[in-house]
């Protein structure tokens, strides 16, 4: 049945004889001696212990009947074989291993097997099954027998787990050599790209002393709007009307942030606010954001390669930019010296540009930037690297993960220029916490600060004008 994919007898190594199970002697009644009458086993902890026998039982078979797979798939021509042949093949080849093996399973565990088994060939293996979970967010892999996924803002542990670390480095070798990097000893670590745009960092023994350490951050098929963040309480609708002059009248945008607080995703959601008639050039380590005008050019930095050589790094591809007639350059996150770049672009010409940045708060944002320039090693004044940054930061939006998992837009604050040697800035909306209720959720809300747009005149000429009472706070309950 398999013979277009299954590989010449003369080429496959002969499996050795599997040992049938032995099957324990029934207990015999000697003659002249009463039979026995032994008491019922209680059966407290037998549900759990058959189950975890079972997922050891179903395990050892998958392995072996991989390592069957494998001796027998001629694995260049499954590459142009449709997924409905190559699921048949692999039926094929495991009923005839299993019956070899003197293995019987039920309708269950037998289509269970065959979708580890087409996972473990054609996809991530055992990482599969969550990566096509929707709900999940994250994949953490602490070695191969702990695997944790974030869902809904929380980490939970998975009962997902690799048979060794040998089949985890597998899977991850697997991964890294398909977009053409390495990983081993002599290069320890690896950022890569899966194929459906999910961001993939690993890394290995030694340096990963219990296992192997990978995260996965998942791609979104689904791009989150405008809409949709108000609805799920991000912010408010107040706050996209102010957002969408913002960005409509070309202020220059820093979303700030923690890791996993948001930022890509509030990036995004800003972005559907550019006009159509605009051209965008994008620059990122890792490509993640979905814009959605017409007129968009997408740039990835690339690291060096075996030998050290053919890096390019955000900063070449912003150097770059800058002579591709762009409107407005979106940094999908300024982290190094890319930043002196930045600025000078969003203070020459290139207004409405964005990028996001780590850090816990407005102020914050700043003197990271501030410190980025010195660590580039630029040698200017400080009063003269505060000026730069005032000048080219009209708007730093802060987003944040709250201890409860929900993610939102804490503070909009205006940079509003300079008073003396410091940068002067005000916030115009907040999100004020009141409480935590019994479930854990944070209770907050969002409200004005009272002080009117810096922007608002601006806002006026482009045709926002926004209304006074936008900017009022509202009176505590």
């Amino acid at each position: 049945m398999f013979s277009r994919y299954k590989k010449p007898a003369s080429s496959r190594p002969k499996p050795a004889p599997a040992a049938a199970p032995a099957a324990a002697p029934a207990p015999a009644s000697q003659p002249g001696r009463p039979a026995v009458s032994r008491k019922p086993v209680e059966a407290r902890a037998v549900p759990v212990d058959k189950d975890r026998k079972r997922r050891e039982r179903l395990s050892e078979i998958k392995v072996e009947l991989h390592k069957r797979l494998l001796e027998n798939l001629n694995l260049s021509a499954i590459e142009h074989a449709s997924e409905s042949d190559l699921r048949a093949e692999i039926q094929a080849i495991s009923a005839e291993a299993l019956e070899e093996m003197s293995v019987v399973l039920n309708k269950e565990e037998r289509a269970t097997l065959h979708q580890d088994l087409f996972d473990e060939v054609m996809g991530l293996g055992p990482l599969e099954t969550l990566l096509k979970d929707d709900s999940v967010n994250d994949i953490l892999v602490n070695g191969p027998h702990q695997i944790f996924i974030e869902r809904d803002g929380r980490l939970e542990l998975s009962d997902v787990t690799f048979k060794d670390e040998k089949h985890l480095l597998r899977i991850i070798d697997k991964i890294v050599s398909a977009v053409g990097r390495r990983v081993d000893e002599s290069n320890p670590y690896v950022d890569a790209r899966l194929a459906d745009g999910s961001r993939f960092n690993a890394m290995v023994p030694p340096i990963a002393v219990d296992g192997s350490l990978v995260s996965i951050r998942k791609f979104k098929k689904e791009k989150l709007g405008i809409d949709d963040l108000v609805r799920f309480g991000a912010f408010t609708e107040e706050m996209a009307v102010y957002l969408q002059a913002a960005v409509a009248c070309r202020l220059n945008v820093i979303v700030s942030g923690g890791t996993g607080s948001g930022k890509t995703t509030t990036l995004n959601a800003l972005s559907s606010f550019i006009d159509n008639s605009e051209r965008i050039l994008t620059i990122e380590d890792t490509a993640e954001l979905q814009l959605q005008q017409i007129h968009v050019g997408r740039m990835e930095s690339r690291p060096a390669n075996v030998e050290g050589k053919g890096a390019v790094s955000q900063r070449d591809c912003l150097r770059n930019a800058l002579r591709m007639r762009p409107d407005r350059i979106i940094v999908g996150e300024t982290r190094g010296e890319e930043v002196i770049d930045m600025l000078q672009a969003m203070n020459t010409g290139h207004d409405g540009s964005m990028t996001t940045i780590h850090a816990n708060s407005a102020r914050d944002a700043v003197s990271r930037l501030e410190n980025m320039i010195a660590m580039a090693g630029i040698e200017m004044p400080l009063k003269a690297v505060r000026s730069q940054i005032a000048s080219a930061v009209n708007l730093i939006v802060q987003a944040s993960r709250l201890q409860d998992g929900s993610r939102r837009m804490v503070s909009i604050t205006e940079v509003t220029g300079m008073e003396g040697e410091v940068i002067s800035m005000q916030e115009v909306f907040r999100f004020e916490r009141t409480g935590v209720a019994p479930d854990g959720k944070i209770i907050g809300r969002y409200n004005a600060t009272g002080v009117r747009s810096h922007y608002s005149e601006r806002f006026r000429q482009w045709g926002y004008d926004l209304p006074a009472s936008l900017f009022e706070p509202m009176a505590a309950e």
